[in-house]
């Protein structure tokens, strides 16, 4: 008998900090994929609170272009972040800090 969960019902958790075989195999694929410098983006989802929205956007430096969208009942916030990155280390080190934010969703 498989059990079932309705995962609207579970709090948003962070991801625990990046491994570094997870950080090698991030870094070799972006280098596939991109020609750097590029424009990268970023997601992140959270339960949104001033805190942690603060903490989300000092990762970035202000000309970043930045979208919030909050979900239809608001109980989650998304920002979409573009920035030019100049290589894979860069971008794995950002994910680094964001990991340590307590309650933010990478994708």
């Amino acid at each position: 008998m498989t059990e079932t969960f309705d995962r609207t019902e579970l709090p948003l958790q962070s991801r625990s900090m990046l491994s570094e075989e997870a950080k090698e195999r991030l870094r070799s694929n972006l280098d596939k994929v991109h020609e750097w410098p590029s424009v990268y983006m970023y997601k992140f989802i959270f339960e949104p609170d001033q805190e942690r929205i603060d903490a989300v956007l000092s990762l970035f430096p202000a000309e970043s272009e930045i979208l919030r969208k909050y979900s239809a009942g608001g109980k989650y916030l998304s920002i979409t972040v573009k920035e030019v990155m100049m290589n894979a280390e860069d971008v794995v080190a950002r994910y680094d800090k964001a990991s340590e934010i307590t309650g933010v969703i990478t994708l």
